[in-house]
């Protein structure tokens, strides 16, 4: 593969067309150079959507062929789901048989689905109130997995109650007392209202789920988790679902799961084959010119850019909207009715740019995101894994990009081993 650059590298340019030639076809890359040549940075990829190509041995068998009934086939059509994600793939025939499982596999792989169906169809065989309990890490978690099991189980009548902090706890009650089929709840307002609401109990669910394990575990959820634990049934089914597999999911597994299969669908801390990843080295002083630049020039693309602090969020997107663009905050310091419009703004694509901390980085399916930009280097390869995985999710194509200061050079080099693509593609357009 070569590349033809034409331009005059001591201005401001942007590189028109290199052609690359690629098993017989011609596809046009265009690349950017960030407008300032007296400082060291490197060219930022923007590539056409990454052809893939399978072949009969490789098609995955069908949902029907998996053994999914009639009425939850016809939602996922609706919800155009047409072939099972690897994960799901591995997971439903041994939960269709009543096993526990471990799923480990990567953020945006289609988790929600492999344990929401088997979950709706044994609920189709026998129907009973307060039937499953998901617990998930955050809000926003809990209500986009309310929304999936509400879609799958749109052809069954499936009623679901969300169980969450920041909300009026009165109005969850009543919600419960109409025995949902499924609640999906974060541990510390569901054991408060399990020590405050009379007559409200578990002890006959038939699953529980583990969503996001070691974010649960990461937040300081484990002795709220092993309390309730110990006033569920033993005789449940349990799901326990990752991207990561940490000390501490592998301790909460043994005392959840019963004879469990593990499925991993791929390497411990890896990022899916479709996500597109990229860095630019940035001076500090002017790193808000060059997001600005970088929104700019991908001004018709979703985009999510994540920052460390709630300050940096607050404070780029009064930037942002102040130059025009339609960018909205998510964090921490916001109301829960505050987060969940800023989310519903972006799903809506009423704003196109969502500005967040790691708050948005798990679980969240947000089909829309183009690009992720890293406003700031992850400090760890788990949050770095999740932030990226906010796009290129279940089979779809997408980019991310890094911004690394003088001060993130150390820490980027630690994270050098999940952004091979990258390190390989800068390195490739440096030798040349």
């Amino acid at each position: 593969m070569s590349w033809n650059f034409r331009g005059n590298v001591e201005h401001t340019f942007a590189i028109t067309h290199s052609q690359v030639k690629n098993k017989g076809n011609t596809k046009d890359y265009y690349l950017t150079r960030l407008p300032y040549s007296e400082v060291s940075f490197d060219f930022l990829l923007i590539s056409p959507s990454r052809m893939a190509t399978t072949d009969a041995a490789s098609i995955p068998p069908s949902f029907k062929e998996l053994g999914v009934i009639d009425p939850l086939l016809q939602a996922l059509e609706q919800m155009s789901y047409k072939v099972p994600t690897p994960i799901q793939v591995e997971t439903l025939p041994p939960a269709f048989e009543g096993r526990d499982i471990i799923g480990v596999a990567a953020t945006g792989s289609g988790k929600t689905a492999a344990f929401a169906i088997p979950i709706l169809q044994k609920l189709w065989d026998t129907p009973q109130g307060l039937f499953a309990c998901v617990l998930a890490p955050t809000r926003e978690l809990a209500y986009q997995i309310s929304q999936q099991f509400e879609a799958l189980g749109s052809t069954i009548g499936v009623r679901c109650a969300v169980v969450v902090g920041g909300l009026d706890m009165q109005s969850q009650m009543v919600a419960l007392a109409k025995k949902p089929h499924i609640v999906i709840a974060t541990p510390g307002r569901l054991q408060d209202i399990l020590e405050n609401m009379k007559g409200f109990s578990l002890r006959n669910i038939k699953f529980l789920v583990l969503d996001e394990a070691d974010r649960l575990l990461d937040l300081d959820f484990g002795p709220v988790i092993d309390k309730l634990l110990k006033i569920l049934p033993t005789s449940r089914t349990t799901y326990l679902f990752s991207a990561t597999m940490t000390t501490k999911v592998a301790k909460l597994q043994r005392a959840s799961l019963s004879n469990p299969v593990r499925l991993q669908v791929s390497e411990k801390h890896q990022t899916v084959s479709t996500l597109l990843q990229y860095y630019v080295l940035v001076p500090l002083p002017q790193k808000d010119v060059y997001l600005v630049h970088l929104v700019n020039s991908l001004a018709h693309s979703s985009i999510i850019i994540f920052t460390r602090t709630v300050h940096d969020c607050q404070r780029l997107s009064i930037i942002l909207r102040t130059l025009g663009f339609s960018a909205i905050p998510l964090h921490g310091q916001l109301s829960q009715s505050q987060r969940l419009g800023s989310l519903s703004k972006f799903k809506s694509g009423d704003r196109k740019i969502l500005v967040a901390t790691d708050v948005a980085s798990r679980g969240l399916d947000l089909p829309s995101v183009d690009i992720v930009i890293n406003y700031d280097v992850p400090s760890n390869s788990k949050d770095y894994i999740h932030r990226v995985g906010r796009t290129a999710r279940a089979g779809r194509s997408g980019k991310s990009i890094t911004m690394v200061t003088q001060h993130g050079l150390l820490i980027r080099r630690r994270l050098s081993c999940y952004m091979r693509g990258c390190t390989r593609l800068v390195d490739r357009l440096r030798r040349n």
